[in-house]
C-alpha cells in the first residue's frame, strides 16, 4: 500500500484527538474502519505509530517523527484545496464559509445572512468539535466559526483569529423524562438527579470534563453513558438517562427541559473569524438570531428576566 494524503490526515486526527473513537467521529467514519486503516498504515511503514492505552492513543517516538513530517504536508494540501476553491468561488461570486457547533440559532442566522448578503454563497460546515472548527478557520478552510466553550475547559485557539463574545455565560439546562419526579418542579436540584444515569457526548470538546467537575463538586458520582445526543434523546424520553442541554432547546411534548438550580453548568458562546472577513455584519445577524431563538423558549426567557439579562429588552 502506498501512503496518500488521506492516510496522513488519519494519523493527524488520531494524534489531535487522542482517541480512535473521537478521530473516527471527526473524520466521519466508524471506529472499526479507522482501526483497520491505522493497522494498514502501520503495516505499510513497518512500525507501530501509536500506543493503544486505556485512556486513548499516544504517538510512539517513531509516530511523533512521522507526524512532524505529515502535518506540514496535510496543511499544504488543505491550503491548496482552499485556495483553489476560493478562486473558483470568487469567479462565480462572493462566498462566506460558515462553521458552527450545534445551536438552535443556526437556522435563523443563516436565513438572516442570506437576506443581508444576497448573491453570496454561504456553505455550512457543522462539527461537534469547536477546536476542529478553529483549526479549519486558521487553515483558511472557513471564514467564520460560531462555537461554544465549556466553562473551565478553554478552547485551543490558533494565533491570528479575531474573537467576538456573543454570550459570556449561557446556562446549561437538563433534559429528563416527563414522568421524572424532578420534572414536577420549575427548577431542578442536582441532588434530585443523583440516582440517574447521565449521558454525555465525549467528542464535544470539554463537555465531559465540565460535567464531571460539576458532579464531583456536588458530591455526586452517577453512572455516565457516552454517546451522541441524538441517541440520548430516545433514552431520556424512556427515563433511562438525563443529559445537559442548551437552554434554547425545546419545548418538547415528550421530554421535560428544566434549569438547574444555581446554574452550575455553563458555556461561553463565541464567534471567531479571520482578519479582514468583515465579521461585524455576520456577528450582528448571529446576535439577532440568537435573541430570537432564546426568547422563543418560555423557560429560558423567564431565566433571562430573573437574572436581569438585557437580551429580552434588546432592540
Amino acid at each position: 500500500m502506498e501512503l496518500e494524503v488521506r492516510h496522513l490526515r488519519v494519523l493527524c486526527a488520531i494524534a489531535d484527538t487522542g482517541s480512535l473513537h473521537k478521530a473516527a467521529r471527526q473524520l466521519g467514519t466508524s471506529q472499526p474502519s479507522l482501526t483497520t486503516q491505522l493497522r494498514r498504515i502501520e503495516n505499510a511503514l513497518g512500525a507501530q505509530l501509536f500506543a493503544r492505552e486505556r485512556s486513548g492513543c499516544r504517538p510512539t517516538p517513531l509516530g511523533r517523527a512521522v507526524l512532524s513530517r505529515a502535518r506540514p504536508l496535510v496543511a499544504q494540501m488543505a491550503q491548496l484545496v482552499t485556495e483553489t476553491r476560493a478562486a473558483a468561488g470568487h469567479a462565480d461570486g462572493t462566498r462566506l464559509r460558515v462553521g458552527s457547533t450545534a445551536s438552535r440559532a443556526l437556522a435563523g442566522w443563516l436565513r438572516r445572512l442570506r437576506q443581508r448578503l444576497p448573491g453570496t454563497d454561504i456553505p455550512l460546515h457543522m462539527d461537534v468539535s469547536a477546536n476542529a472548527l478553529l483549526r479549519a478557520l486558521a487553515a483558511g478552510q472557513l471564514d467564520v466559526a460560531f462555537v461554544h466553550e465549556v466553562e473551565g475547559s478553554p478552547l485551543r485557539v490558533p494565533d491570528g483569529l479575531e474573537r467576538r463574545v456573543l454570550v459570556e455565560r449561557e446556562p446549561q439546562f437538563v433534559s429528563l423524562s416527563l414522568d421524572h419526579p424532578a420534572a414536577a418542579a420549575p427548577v431542578v436540584d442536582l441532588a434530585d438527579l443523583a440516582g440517574d444515569r447521565w449521558m454525555v457526548d465525549p467528542t464535544v470538546d470539554g463537555e465531559w470534563d465540565g460535567l464531571r467537575r460539576v458532579l464531583a463538586a456536588a458530591g455526586i458520582d452517577p453512572p455516565v453513558l457516552h454517546g451522541d445526543y441524538h441517541t440520548a434523546a430516545s433514552l431520556i424520553v424512556a427515563g433511562e438517562a438525563v443529559a445537559p442541554c442548551q437552554p434554547t432547546s425545546g419545548p418538547r411534548d415528550d421530554m421535560a427541559i428544566r434549569p438547574l438550580r444555581g446554574d452550575p453548568l455553563a458555556v461561553r458562546l463565541l464567534l471567531y473569524s479571520r482578519p479582514g472577513t468583515g465579521a461585524d455584519a455576520v456577528y450582528e445577524e448571529l446576535a439577532a438570531a440568537y435573541r430570537e431563538a432564546a426568547l422563543r423558549i418560555p423557560a429560558y426567557r423567564q431565566w433571562l428576566l430573573r437574572h436581569g439579562s438585557p437580551l429580552p429588552h434588546a432592540a
